[in-house]
């Protein structure tokens, strides 16, 4: 799914015909001359500080902010996988490198460095403490207890991804309450909720995927108004060569395209599935600019892109492999990383020589890495496939305990189960399918966007499935913020049926059926923005290890032993 314009650019290498047709059309030759519909077509929504939007979205980013760190210590000790996590993270900070403190050698880990450094910052700033390895360091800003330390990075993040997704909302879809709504379903989400609260890796490749695809929007928008301003400057679009397109110039640069390759990068070097959505990413790209100039009234929108912009992708690509490859410095500028010095890894075939030496040795580590991943089926008692992820089929339980053993009635309870609040992710499939209905029928690009990037993020999954790899429910987590947005696109299609740009009937009868429309819309959109968060509240005990009888925590397990 694709705009409108980048959808009709597919079927032929030639401007609009109506774009063309009012470029003809136009007997005025100054700036003002530039035709209506070409500025509608290039027309972007502005991100000015308007009061009124930014305090909505402060709003909303301070509950996210609330749920998150409240009593953020609790469970005490490390949670699932923060045993590995946490410790290798500190590691960083201390030497480097992943390190085994009890063996005095380097670890050998499978998952690239950056979301443990970010993991690290937070226990190098409110301290870090490991009773097994006896390690007590204090916070160099403030000490604090030790969980608060390796969750702080998770929180903090998790919050600010609330905060992008209020304002890629609005930017996509013109309307800050659409952008709020979209934030909101996401900060009293549970399965968003507990990886903010946990020392995983999920939330930040969640939060540099999304950070990602907001630089690209914004991209999109600056490509759209460097030709809007061009074109009401005089540039006829027609010309050959420099002459038909925007002055060049560091200014005009395309920074945002090159902050998505860094983005990119990011979330590559936290995990590896970030690589899923760069074909996404390089496809958007591609399209938005053909759509852009094809707008404008470029002949040959295609030939042009891939003469003009292509370079562009190309460089924003080098940019993600040189930030990955950066975030490997720890491990590069050491010499005691696993698998660095070919003489203390003999089998390996390595090479010691410098640069190029150390740059090889990071490619076996790599395929080394690979060997495993491609080799995990060992089965676990959490596991899921894609299939369950948007059901709820498998939540995974991060913590449990039940005072004495014996768990009936009135025993004290605890767990965080990493769980989707059940009302919005049973919304996603239904969401979904009306996304495909009204992109189809409306010709917007921004349901073929949000189509793309969810199919981004989960369906490489089920080819893996097919080999019996062993998965987990987190491995959603990238999609989960397009999967919001699909919801509140649907929302925005209710709430204003007449199209999420405002377009209403102007007069009379079909004036005043639009506004009750309208006034049913809003209802139904109030009503379920109400229930999502009353449902958030029931299952909360839940996302944060809150200690309830055992009778209480039992009839939250909806799906019985699916859920336990």
């Amino acid at each position: 799914m694709t705009s409108a314009s980048t959808a009709q650019s597919a079927s032929a290498d030639r401007p609009d015909p109506t774009v063309e047709a009012a470029i003809a059309g136009s007997t005025d030759p100054t700036p003002r001359g530039v035709p209506e519909i070409i500025r509608r077509r290039l027309a972007t929504v502005e991100d000015r500080l308007d009061g009124h939007s930014w305090h909505a979205t402060l709003v909303v980013v301070a509950i996210a902010a609330i749920v998150r760190f409240a009593n953020l210590s609790h469970p005490s000790g490390k949670i699932f996988d923060e045993i590995y996590y946490a410790r290798d993270a500190w590691a960083l900070i201390d030497k480097g490198v992943e390190w085994n403190y009890k063996d005095g050698g380097p670890s050998y880990v499978v998952h690239p460095p950056l979301g443990k450094w970010l993991i690290g910052l937070g226990e190098w700033a409110f301290g870090y403490f490991d009773a097994e390895y006896g390690i007590s360091v204090p916070g160099h800003l403030w000490t604090t207890s030790p969980e608060f330390g390796w969750r702080f990075s998770a929180a903090f993040i998790g919050t600010l991804s609330v905060l992008l997704l209020v304002r890629i909302g609005r930017r996509m879809f013109g309307s800050a309450l659409l952008g709020c709504a979209a934030g909101l379903l996401l900060a009293l989400d549970g399965f968003h909720l507990v990886l903010s609260r946990t020392a995983l890796l999920d939330i930040f490749l969640l939060f540099f995927v999304l950070a990602a695809f907001g630089a690209l929007v914004l991209d999109r928008d600056a490509t759209r108004r460097r030709w809007a301003r061009a074109l009401e400057a005089g540039l006829d679009p027609t010309a050959p060569g420099r002459a038909g397109r925007p002055p060049g110039g560091w200014r005009n640069w395309p920074w945002w395209r090159l902050a998505t390759g860094v983005l990119l990068g990011c979330a590559f070097a936290v995990k590896w599935s970030a690589l899923f959505f760069a074909p996404a990413f390089a496809l958007l790209m591609l399209l938005w600019d053909v759509g852009a100039r094809r707008s404008a009234g470029v002949p040959r929108p295609w030939r042009a892109t891939l003469l003009d912009g292509f370079p562009q992708m190309v460089l924003a690509g080098v940019l993600m492999l040189v930030t990955y490859v950066a975030t490997w410095s720890g491990w590069l500028f050491s010499q005691e990383g696993y698998y660095r010095l070919a003489e203390r890894y003999p089998g390996a075939g390595l090479s010691d020589r410098p640069v190029i030496g150390a740059l090889w040795n990071l490619v076996q580590y790599h395929q080394a890495a690979l060997g495993f991943h491609s080799q995990l089926d060992d089965p676990h008692k959490y596991q899921s496939w894609p299939w369950q992820w948007l059901l709820l089929g498998r939540p995974v339980a991060f913590h449990w305990h039940c005072d004495g053993g014996v768990c009936s009635g009135t025993t004290p309870t605890s767990e965080v189960l990493l769980l989707g609040t059940p009302l919005l992710w049973w919304s996603f499939l239904p969401a979904l399918v009306a996304l495909v209905w009204l992109g189809l029928a409306r010709r917007d690009w921004r349901a073929g966007t949000i189509l793309l990037f969810v199919g981004a993020g989960l369906l490489p999954w089920f080819w893996f499935a097919l080999d019996g790899r062993t998965m987990f429910s987190f491995y959603a987590a990238p999609a989960l913020p397009f999967l919001v947005l699909a919801v509140a696109y649907v929302l925005g299609a209710i709430a204003a049926p007449d199209g999420l740009s405002g377009a209403q009937p102007v007069g009379g009868a079909d004036d005043e059926a639009s506004r009750d429309r309208r006034l049913v819309g809003g209802v139904i959109v109030g009503a379920y923005l109400v229930l999502v968060v009353f449902c958030f509240a029931y299952f909360y005990p839940i996302f944060v290890g809150q200690v309830i009888p055992y009778d209480e925590w039992s009839t939250r397990m909806w799906l019985d032993g699916r859920w336990i």
